[in-house]
């Protein structure tokens, strides 16, 4: 980024490419490690935000790291829901209709799917099982 600062790229240019290299390069398939990550590891990733901003790199509005991998989880999640051809669809829990949910007025879920047993830590890591226990506590 310092090459391209030299070399006379506007600012806006700059933050155009941290946006197209590093964020993407971040983001990319995030839902399938972020969830095997430490919180050292996402600080750290944070604090490579926190640079980028002061150094000029990137907008000083863009999200945080955590911020745009929870839209990009979520985004997935719902076209993993909602298209039955797509890859991760065979993947999900069947669909269930419980009859205690009509008696009682309970919190809303984002899916109708059944809720996969807590076997290991590591599969409560796995993206479908966090995507499918998301806001329920």
């Amino acid at each position: 980024m310092r090459v391209l600062r030299v070399h006379w790229l506007s600012d806006a240019a700059l933050q155009e490419v941290y946006r197209l290299v590093v964020v993407s390069r971040l983001l990319y398939a995030a839902s399938a490690w972020h969830g095997f990550t430490k919180a050292s590891e996402r600080q750290c990733i944070n604090l490579l935000f926190d640079r980028a901003k002061r150094y000029g790199y990137c907008m000083p509005d863009l999200p945080t790291f955590e911020d745009l991998y929870e839209s990009t989880d979520d985004q997935l999640f719902n076209k993993t829901v909602s298209n039955s051809s797509h890859t991760l669809h065979t993947l999900l829990p069947p669909c269930t209709i419980s009859t205690a949910s009509q008696h009682y007025n309970l919190r809303h879920r984002t899916h109708t799917r059944s809720l996969p047993k807590h076997d290991t830590h590591l599969c409560d890591r796995n993206f479908l099982t966090r995507m499918l226990y998301k806001d329920s506590y």
